[in-house]
């Protein structure tokens, strides 16, 4: 991929993942309610965005691959402020480096988990039978980052 193309990617991946969390909280205001939304789906995506994050920090990848993970982190942690602490996640950030097969199965497992999480708020809006707080504009912008970090990873990784 042309240089120029590669850093357009990184700028816009950044950029959707700047805001990708807002649409949905603006439906969630809008409503009036986060019954439509599963913690339990918000939870996993956070973990598998940590173990990426991670990962990524372990292996020292350029920032520009992982730039975007701290600013979604942040904006999940929003959405679930109100469900407790996040102490668990930062044993789980030191636990998943103690030994490098740990953060490697970790991340071999991240596309499941990350699948998984997708899955739960799916089943959670067939059970509540009540989508007005899920937001079509927050998984696109998802699909979109997803693809551009593939992309990038692709072009910037090194292969091992």
């Amino acid at each position: 991929m042309a240089p120029g193309l590669l850093d357009l990617v990184h700028l816009t991946t950044w950029a959707v993942c700047a805001v990708i969390k807002l649409p949905q909280l603006v439906a969630v205001l809008r409503a009036g309610s986060a019954w439509g939304l599963s913690v339990s789906s918000l939870l996993l995506e956070l973990a598998g965005l940590l173990v990426f994050l991670r990962y990524h920090i372990y292996y020292g990848y350029p920032l520009e691959t992982y730039l975007e993970f701290p600013v979604v982190i942040a904006q999940g942690n929003f959405c679930k402020a109100c469900f407790g602490n996040g102490m668990g996640y930062w044993v789980g950030w030191y636990m998943i480096t103690l030994q490098k097969w740990i953060i490697d199965l970790a991340m071999n497992l991240c596309t499941l988990v990350s699948a998984a999480s997708r899955l739960v708020q799916l089943q959670h809006l067939w059970e509540t039978k009540d989508a007005r707080q899920a937001n079509a504009l927050t998984w696109g912008m998802s699909v979109y980052a997803s693809a551009g970090k593939l992309q990038t990873a692709w072009c910037e990784v090194p292969s091992s």
